[in-house]
């Protein structure tokens, strides 16, 4: 393995502090051309005054704090020396923090026009050259042992294996003022909404500002690495279930040492045990009777925040969680495969799904916050569950991954929860099914508008997790669930937007382990895998002190504002899982 010269490590490294320096200069001394940011809102929600004192908390902690107030106090907008447009902004916000029933629509529509000027795009990798021959097999095979190292490492540290959060305050090219509104009108909770009015807003002043290159610099590939300097550690359930599968996937490779492997399942007992009993919740189904779910986030202290955010949470309008679909699939799948016999396992969570599924425009509803209404939701389960006392923060949405991931949880289940002998659970997964096809056949899939959680590559990939436990059923159980033919239309779709797009342009290490569990998984031509394993062996190191490779993009929230998921840990996971993957299908084959 290859690496370069430290010279030239070093080079990269004045220069990068250069460009820094450089753009701090330029936001530090750029000439004012307009109303600022705190211009506007300094005098509004400093004072402490108005109904809502969250929206006065939430403005200083997230946006009028020491670090970015520099940044951004030069940057104006032009537009704002209409002085009857500047009125009609800070009225919009005098009205969040006065009233009582607050007009989120009319509130919005100042924010949004603003919004709508906006030039923020995807990323749009170009093509890159593929390798000629694949790397050698004990290169391979030392970034598997690496990988699952950190992550041994990591739990044994910490007690865990932590996952962290952090905001790109440019915000998500998906949102524009037309989803703002969508937003504002379909969050349930009032801080929530505060936190996405007042997020966006900022986005106009930090996108017109040369804070912008510092606060949004470019990057290599599709997911975007998390080098903002604030990331909140943290712990859930949904990550848990995700490690426990990465760490089975070491053990499986035959290349933990002894002491490796019997580290690897004490964690799995334990952060099994975390999804299943720490992180339960019980909640009412649509029949009125009990269920037992997993919840997003188990209560204090179990999430494990870094101080500082344990302290903040509240004022950043994330008072509230409740339980998710997600998650609650998630932990069963990887407790399934872990062998675990807790009767939690038991519970037919189709029954439970139905309630949650959108059907024929009946419970359309369901879906008050529709920032991927390009897709058609007939069919589908939407995200977040209603805790015994009927809160739902965030509103619901509807996204396409997460039902790949029920589909998953119910094939791994498809026998003790008699699927196919029951028509009721049988009607609802062949409509999710239904969902899928159309959405996949659309094109829609590989467009990240239509995800709300996740990116199109990272579905590409949770597709090939679901495929393979779907031809894992027996042929009866598989003609049965899916008469048609669905899946291997999906298949063929997917993995020809992998091997002609994906894998064809540039890549970072995140990117190329998405890739490889996805051609893994769909049965393409190991030589294939080629691309992906270079891009992988070739960044070995860059994470520096803090694992084998840099935290990269898993998952997103679109509002308040673009908040990425992941860690160091989490690329080690997927890149041991693409990588075992790979190398099993390689010895399949030699």
């Amino acid at each position: 393995m290859r690496r370069e010269p430290q010279v030239s490590e070093t080079r990269k490294k004045i220069m990068g502090f250069q460009t820094i320096a450089g753009t701090v200069y330029r936001a530090l001394t750029v000439g004012k051309d307009g109303p600022s940011l705190y211009d506007v809102c300094d005098p509004l929600l400093l004072n402490g005054k108005g109904y809502d004192r969250h929206l006065g908390k939430f403005y200083k902690t997230a946006l009028g704090n020491p670090a970015l107030r520099p940044l951004l106090r030069r940057t104006g907008l032009a537009e704002l020396r209409d002085e009857p447009r500047l009125q009609r902004l800070r009225e919009a916000l005098i009205r969040a923090r006065d009233d009582e029933t607050p007009d989120w629509a009319a509130i919005g529509r100042p924010v949004a026009e603003l919004l709508d000027t906006l030039d923020v795009q995807h990323p749009s990798p170009g093509p890159a050259t593929a390798p000629d021959r694949a790397p050698d097999s004990a290169g391979i095979e030392a970034i598997i042992r690496s990988c699952g190292a950190h992550l041994l490492g990591s739990f044994k540290r910490n007690g865990f294996i932590p996952t962290y959060a952090a905001f790109n305050l440019i915000g998500d090219a998906d949102i524009g003022g037309r989803e703002l509104s969508m937003a504002l009108t379909g969050l349930n909770s009032r801080g929530y909404k505060n936190s996405t009015l007042l997020f966006n807003l900022a986005r106009v002043f930090i996108a017109r500002s040369p804070a912008r290159a510092l606060i949004n610099p470019p990057w290599t590939g599709i997911a975007e690495p998390m080098w903002q300097p604030m990331q909140i550690r943290h712990r859930s359930a949904y990550y848990d279930a995700f490690f426990t599968e990465a760490l089975l996937s070491f053990v499986e490779t035959g290349l933990a040492s002894p002491d490796q492997a019997s580290a690897s399942r004490r964690a799995i007992a334990a952060m099994v045990d975390f999804c299943l009993n720490t992180s339960r919740e019980e909640v009412r189904a649509q029949d009125g009777s009990t269920v037992s779910v997993i919840t997003a986030l188990a209560p204090l202290p179990h999430p494990r925040f870094s101080r500082f955010f344990a302290h903040i949470k509240q004022d950043l309008g994330f008072g509230v969680y409740v339980p998710d679909c997600d998650t609650t699939a998630c932990s069963f799948s990887a407790a399934t495969q872990a062998g675990s016999d807790d009767p939690i396992l038991d519970q037919p969570l189709l029954d439970f799904y139905a309630g949650y599924q959108v059907g024929g425009g009946a419970n359309e509803p369901l879906v008050t916050v529709p920032l991927n209404d390009n897709i058609d939701y007939e069919g589908g389960v939407v995200t977040w569950i209603d805790n015994l006392r009927g809160e739902r923060p965030f509103g619901n949405d509807l996204d396409p991954t997460l039902n790949l991931d029920i589909l998953e949880v119910s094939f791994r289940n498809h026998a003790r929860w008699k699927i196919v002998e029951t028509p009721a659970r049988l009607d609802t997964i062949s409509r999710i099914i239904g969902f899928q096809k159309r959405l996949v056949a659309s094109g829609a899939f590989s467009d990240p508008r239509s995800h709300i959680y996740y990116l199109p590559e990272l579905y590409c990939a949770y597709f090939g997790r679901c495929y393979a436990a779907f031809i894992a059923m027996p042929l009866a159980a598989q003609q049965a669930i899916d008469p048609d033919g669905a899946f291997d239309f999906i298949r063929t779709k997917v993995l020809a937007y992998v091997q002609t797009e994906l894998i064809a342009a540039e890549m970072n290490v995140f990117d190329a382990a998405l890739a490889l569990i996805a051609l893994g998984h769909l049965g393409a031509e190991p030589a294939s895998f080629t691309p992906a394993l270079h891009c992988i062996v070739r960044h070995l190191g860059e994470g520096g002190h803090h694992g084998p490779f840099r935290a990269y993009e898993w998952n997103k929230m679109k509002t308040p504002t673009r908040i990425l998921v992941g860690g160091p840990e989490v690329t080690s996971a997927f890149v041991l899982m693409g990588l075992a993957l790979a190398r099993r299908v390689m010895l399949r084959g030699a």
